[in-house]
């Protein structure tokens, strides 16, 4: 779907250059009144998974085999969630709209809900259903074009989250429509990104860095010391991946960006990314080059960065401000290199010295 797909926004290499510095301490956790060892140089993974680079680093000493149940649960889900995939539930769905209800697991219902729910929140800026149109597209395939106008057209009268039933006793979902394409791409990772950080905590890991191809949550502190937080690079839109624009200092934070970078089509000279409008069929045309949301939960920061990437700057900072008020932040970058952030963060994130980006005034915007 509208795949926040955020394809990384990640800047790794300033987490773990403040790792290296580091020497190994200790921390005494309440529960167990035990030791635990930080170590400076993390047992780390990375594997080809979910179309992305999955990377998972553990700093607690004697904690390595947390690193297999993790990327087994990445596996799982990723099997169960992605589209045009045989034995996929959501590809099960799909294939049975206008048809009937079909019976998911428990993952895939919870996630589901969820997926409804900002459907509804955001008034259907993310819409949950807007497969007829990703599928049209294509864009990040081999085979992705620009549609006729016609195409389009005939798609956007399946764009509808309220012709999708869930069954909460039975766990069904119906797809009222035949041709209905549910498409979870915009939340699936923030889901399956909470899911990791539940089982390593399960096995006793407190300090660790998840990355989910622009999907990120630190758990626990920096490697530095108890009190030092991690400092985590916001991608800069317009350069290759690693490339930052500046750093904000968080901790069991998740942080997740959706941008018209890396992904997009060319047409005519004309570039068209992939994040898509429900109502025109088109990828959002708006002020906004990417959108960082940070948040307890990378699902919402998922949720939340499609909505408010479909609102633009202006609405986009004031519905953050004025209807979460959780302590979930964001972080946007304009088309024009401007730079805005909610207000509680305006201390703490730091823009780099050698940016071509400046700080926006919120007067300004329209």
């Amino acid at each position: 779907m509208l795949k926040k797909r955020l394809l990384s926004f990640v800047a790794f290499l300033s987490l773990f250059t403040l790792a290296a510095c580091s020497t190994a301490t200790k921390q005494t956790t309440s529960e167990s009144k035990t030791t635990t060892k930080i170590l400076q140089e993390p047992y780390s993974d990375e594997q080809f998974l979910l179309g992305t680079y999955v990377r998972i680093r553990i700093y607690d000493e004697g904690k390595e085999a947390a690193l297999k149940p993790a990327f087994a649960r990445v596996k799982e889900l990723g099997d169960k969630i992605t589209i045009n995939q045989e034995g996929s539930e959501i590809d099960a769905v799909n294939q049975q709209a206008g048809i009937k209800p079909v019976k998911v697991s428990d993952d895939i219902y919870t996630l589901l809900k969820r997926a409804y729910e900002y459907s509804q929140d955001s008034q259907g800026g993310f819409d949950m259903a807007i497969g007829a149109v990703t599928q049209l597209w294509r864009i990040g395939f081999d085979d992705a074009r620009k549609p006729a106008q016609e195409e389009i057209d005939q798609a956007l009268k399946l764009v509808d989250y309220h012709k999708i039933e869930l069954n909460d006793k039975d766990k069904t979902v119906y797809l009222k429509e035949k041709g209905m394409i549910i498409d979870l791409g915009a939340i699936a990772k923030g889901y399956i990104t909470d899911e990791v950080v539940k089982v390593l905590k399960q096995q006793g890991v407190t300090t660790a860095i998840v990355d989910l191809g622009g999907n990120v949550y630190v758990l626990g502190h920096s490697p530095r010391g108890e009190d030092q937080d991690w400092t985590v690079g916001i991608q800069d839109p317009n350069l290759a991946r690693g490339s930052v624009l500046g750093t904000i200092k968080e901790r069991n934070k998740t942080l997740v960006t959706s941008g018209i970078y890396e992904r997009y089509l060319e047409v005519d000279g004309k570039k068209y990314h992939h994040l898509f409008d429900p109502d025109t069929g088109y990828p959002f045309d708006n002020d906004i080059a990417s959108v960082t949301i940070i948040t307890d939960k990378s699902i919402d920061g998922d949720g939340l960065s499609t909505a408010v990437f479909s609102m633009g700057v202006k609405k986009g900072l004031e519905y953050v401000e004025s209807e979460l008020n959780d302590g979930t932040e964001a972080i946007f970058v304009t088309k024009e290199n401007k730079v805005y952030v909610t207000d509680p963060i305006k201390d703490t994130f730091v823009l780099d010295k050698d940016s071509k980006y400046t700080m926006g005034n919120r007067s300004e915007l329209k």
